[in-house]
């Protein structure tokens, strides 16, 4: 997800010093707790980031794995080889369209993609080119927030677009409710990829924020999530419409922290073996 402001450089910085220890963190820790590394053969992680969690990966598989990682940032992927060089890890890194993976069919023994900033649009055709790679047999991972995640901004949200006179794009808010899919929508993408020994695990993650300001000025929220959820909105409405957010977040809090609460979702299946 491309921000309007920040360059490449600066979004990668950002990425990694706030979003993977705390927003990433939570993605990762449900992929190292419920995906089986091989010890040997082939990886491949998608959207790796700035490759901290994939190093980490890569340490615990040892070195007979080999661990290919992606990523659509250029500058994520140089912070990352930097980081596998100074821990020695022979993981690579490397550029590539997630929807668009330049890789060879039935190739990786093992498939781990975080889609958790990943536009929705994409997550389909991001999946479809994870299961291609994978190899007959092998696990194919996917994290991302699933429906129901950041219910307590989007009402915010809508109410904000109603007071500032902005009532043609309240839909964008329901399309944006109803475009995260659920658990048993990612399952059924899995299915309908062919894949087998379905299993999903599910966790609510919260975002604690003091103040409508702070929440709006995060790095997390002002160049990662925000820039889809303003997408529609012209550039000339978005002052006020900022204020207002604000505004609604500092009255509903009532003194206590504004959580911004996830639905992190991880599914999990195998590739067939091909008969």
């Amino acid at each position: 997800m491309v921000s309007n402001g920040k360059s490449k450089k600066e979004l990668a910085f950002l990425q990694d010093l706030f979003i993977a220890p705390d927003w990433g963190e939570r993605f990762a820790e449900m992929i190292d707790e419920h995906v089986k590394l091989p010890t040997e053969g082939r990886a491949l992680y998608a959207a790796a980031g700035t490759g901290s969690h994939a190093i980490s990966l890569q340490e615990r598989a040892g070195k007979k794995l080999s661990l290919l990682c992606v990523d659509e940032n250029s500058e994520c992927i140089e912070l990352a080889q930097a980081k596998a060089k100074a821990t020695n890890e022979e993981t690579e890194f490397r550029l590539a369209q997630l929807d668009q993976l330049d890789l060879p069919d039935n190739r990786f023994d093992l498939v781990v993609g975080n889609a958790s900033l990943v536009s929705r649009a994409r997550v389909r055709k991001m999946f479809s080119e994870m299961v291609r790679v994978a190899a007959p047999g092998a696990t194919i991972a996917i994290a991302l927030p699933t429906s129901s995640s950041f219910g307590e901004f989007f009402s915010i949200y809508w109410e904000a677009l109603h007071n500032a006179g902005l009532i043609d794009f309240e839909s964008d808010v329901e399309h944006l409710i109803t475009e995260l899919p659920t658990v048993s929508d990612v399952e059924q993408m899995a299915e309908d990829e062919g894949l087998t020994g379905i299993a999903s695990w599910t966790r609510i993650e919260e975002f604690d924020y003091d103040s409508g300001e702070q929440f709006l000025s995060s790095p997390l929220v002002a160049e990662f999530l925000m820039q889809e959820w303003l997408a529609l909105v012209p550039e000339a409405e978005r002052a006020d419409l900022f204020r207002e957010i604000s505004r609604l977040i500092n009255e509903e809090r009532h003194e206590a922290e504004f959580a911004l609460s996830v639905k992190a979702t991880l599914v999990i299946g195998q590739k067939e073996h091909s008969h």
